[in-house]
């Protein structure tokens, strides 16, 4: 009971936060709106879309509101949370056996194009003066599997969500252009469909971007790009596993060794590699693995649309003439380095 004349104490309430619905469910309309649009039009890769879609969600007047507003927490929540269970899920497209069938020869050439790829990338982005973690996120995005890769590294390094939005846009349009590009330059470039397979898995970012571009050369062409693909996407882990221990080291040196440290590999990575060995095993029956390609595929269509609507294009005003240069070096670097690593492997 409270003493004469004194107020009796109310409980302090925390107002409740932003809910995620209303931006979910606008990442869900972009994913079905995606859908049908890589429907209607094959070689328009559904996450590419996706992107795509985001990006115009964030400027369109009207919907732009939406976004910035009572969309935000859910928009962001499918960026993050729905990516890594994207990238878990992504562990199932690859096995062991795949890639020791290759050939030790091949993954050299897998490795060799994906370490100039990165550290070319990276360090012209640091030398163009490009800000925030945007060298790292488009180095990784462009050496490995594009919008999954940037979103892991994005992850372990703790990078801001702009950063991360920017690389994924630079990436999936560069990816985008590789699928009406890259055909045309077959024939000059004298590529069997089975080398100019393995130059697309090893070259385009994405692999529905792979997938769109490698099919116009047949399905021998598809095949050899899938698997070369699935390699690259395997470099993903220990080049996570590197960010970690880096930043684990910057923690150290700024805040003492009695500073909390994240972790050397994000749990959603353990995750992937997880699945790699469950397909390994090769215990999954062909419904379970479609049914899981499947729900990768909408989940990180979904949190490619959160990232894309993340992108205010007026505020990359700034740096984006580097951006876009430094894009179209990257490409040149990974389509060169890929090219020439095909024709030494034969």
């Amino acid at each position: 009971m409270a003493l004469l004349g004194q107020r009796p104490r109310v409980a302090a309430v925390t107002p409740p936060g932003p809910r995620p619905l209303p931006g979910l469910g606008l990442a869900a309309l972009g994913v079905a709106v995606a859908w049908v649009t890589h429907a209607l039009i094959p070689a328009v890769p559904m996450l590419t879309a996706a992107v795509v879609l985001g990006l115009a969600a964030a400027h369109v007047p009207g919907v732009r509101a939406v976004v910035r507003g009572r969309g935000k927490a859910g928009l962001s929540l499918a960026g993050k949370r729905l990516m890594r269970i994207g990238i878990v899920l992504l562990g199932l497209k690859l096995s062991l056996s795949d890639v020791l069938g290759v050939g030790w020869a091949t993954v050299a050439m897998v490795l060799g194009v994906v370490a100039a790829t990165f550290f070319g990338t990276w360090w012209l982005g640091r030398r163009m003066g490009l800000p925030g973690d945007q060298p790292l996120l488009i180095a990784t995005g462009y050496s490995i599997c594009g919008a999954s890769a940037i979103g892991a590294v994005g992850e372990a390094s703790e990078s801001e969500e702009r950063d991360v939005a920017v690389s994924v846009a630079l990436v999936t349009l560069c990816g985008t252009l590789a699928i009406a590009v890259l055909p045309l330059l077959q024939g000059p470039l004298g590529l069997s469909d089975a080398e100019f397979g393995r130059w697309v898995g090893a070259s385009v970012h994405d692999v529905g971007q792979v997938v769109a571009t490698a099919q116009t050369a047949g399905a021998g062409a598809l095949g050899d790009a899938v698997l070369v693909k699935l390699m690259r996407v395997a470099v993903l882990a220990p080049l996570v596993a590197a960010v970690g221990l880096s930043l684990r080291a910057r923690v150290t040196a700024a805040r003492g060794a009695g500073a909390r440290r994240p972790p050397v590999l994000p749990l959603f990575v353990a995750g992937f590699l997880a699945m790699v060995a469950v397909r390994s095993t090769g215990w999954v029956p062909g419904p379970a693995l479609s049914l899981a390609g499947h729900a990768q595929e909408l989940l990180l269509a979904a949190a490619l649309f959160g990232l894309g609507s993340a992108v205010d294009l007026p505020s990359l005003t700034r740096t984006g003439g580097r951006v876009a240069v430094l894009g179209l070096c990257a490409w040149v670097v990974v389509a060169g380095v890929s090219y020439g690593g095909v024709l030494l492997v034969g």
